[in-house]
């Protein structure tokens, strides 16, 4: 009897051990919920890894480099030589993203039998950042992926609804995870350098991107006194964020951070503080709302239909900059310690990273129906729009 196991490609990330994001977490953990059932390979940026760093295996998974950026405009060759490579060997390719996804005509034209998977991500033509060229080829790139791969994945209801009004293809719903995240006390280093932590304050933690809110957020906070907050970003990378950054680093009860890569201090500070605030307006589901639900915060988050579908309603949301003014007044009213709860049990229902890799393991063997699904809620009219 042969017992080999079927070989699996995982294309689209910066690379694991992970460092960078939501897919490479992703990555990071199918490989090590995996890899037993499955021969993996996994292809890394050389950009992001050192000489010394780049060790050809990771916990069972093979490791293969490309000399490319796996961001921006050059996450498109980057992502194309990674599947002319592992179309050679694997019987099935994973695809995290779209950008390279112009390739999948070739591909099925001449290897009809490899199975292609792909995570269409957060509906990356939507976001404010890339100019309108870039968006017209993402929009494309979408539609040949969902027109070619043989299994769409949307990691959010919303998504799903989107991909089956829009082309009419089913896809399947698989989330994020959320429990490689733990609550760590402060250790008194961190209390050190950060002297600002001994009080309570609320926390954020994102690209600093016009999508995400920034600047509704930090004026909603300068208003008020009683409360700081603690924004951890890559305020340098951008005219957006060197914009904020200027106009709110003298305010005292502002703490605008660089972006920490250190798992264990960046936990400490989110884990300990009173409330997290959630200004994503695009992307789907986001992995730092489940990873603040899952360390059991109570979230004050933007009101979008995404975020209200990954909280099952139970978060707080505000629209505008004069809702979270009055929320902020109002802080004590909100039943924080019951919200947190709620949204914990969310969490640990839904943002497992066993159920979440269970259900690639489905996909990838072929051992899921696929079911068209039923939706009770509609979509923002600027996607209606675009589906129009």
């Amino acid at each position: 009897m042969n017992h080999t196991k079927r070989k699996l490609a995982i294309i689209g990330t910066v690379g694991v051990p992970a460092r960078y994001g939501g897919f490479e977490t992703l990555a990071h953990q199918l490989v090590k919920n995996l890899n037993k059932k499955y021969q993996l390979t996994v292809y890394n940026s050389t950009k992001h890894y050192s000489s010394k760093e780049r060790i050809p295996s990771w916990n069972g998974a093979k490791i293969k480099y490309i000399p490319l950026s796996a961001n921006g405009i050059l996450s498109i060759p980057y992502d194309i030589i990674s599947m002319i490579h592992a179309v050679l060997f694997c019987e099935v390719l994973l695809i995290l993203g779209v950008s390279g996804c112009l390739f999948l005509p070739i591909i099925k034209l001449f290897f009809p039998f490899r199975k292609i998977i792909v995570n269409v991500d957060g509906l990356e033509w939507r976001r404010a950042k890339w100019s309108k060229p870039a968006r017209f080829f993402l929009l494309g790139s979408e539609k040949i992926a969902i027109r070619f791969a043989d299994e769409i994945i949307a990691d959010n209801a919303a998504i799903q609804k989107y991909v089956f009004d829009r082309y009419g293809k089913v896809c399947r719903l698989i989330e994020y995870g959320a429990d490689h995240n733990q609550s760590r006390a402060f250790q008194p280093a961190t209390l050190k350098k950060f002297p600002f932590l001994k009080n309570k304050y609320a926390f954020k933690v994102a690209r600093i991107e016009p999508e995400n809110n920034v600047h509704l957020i930090l004026k909603a906070f300068a208003k008020q006194n009683k409360l700081p907050i603690v924004v951890v970003g890559n305020w340098k990378n951008s005219a957006y964020g060197h914009s904020l950054l200027n106009e709110f680093k003298t305010f005292p009860h502002l703490h605008l951070l660089d972006p920490i890569y250190e798992p264990h201090l960046l936990n400490q500070i989110r884990s300990n503080a009173i409330f997290y605030v959630h200004g994503h307006s695009e992307g789907g589901t986001n992995p730092s709302l489940v990873e603040a639900m899952y360390l059991g915060l109570p979230i004050l988050s933007f009101d979008i239909i995404y975020n209200r579908i990954t909280t099952e309603n139970e978060a707080v949301y505000f629209g505008t900059e004069k809702t979270l003014d009055i929320l902020l007044e109002n802080l004590d009213q909100l039943n924080p310690t019951q919200m947190a709860s709620r949204l914990a049990a969310v969490a640990n229902r839904r943002y497992l990273w066993s159920v979440i890799a269970d259900k690639y393991s489905l996909l990838v063997s072929g051992s899921s129906r696929v079911e068209e699904p039923s939706f009770d809620f509609e979509l923002p009219v600027k996607l209606q729009r675009a589906i129009a």
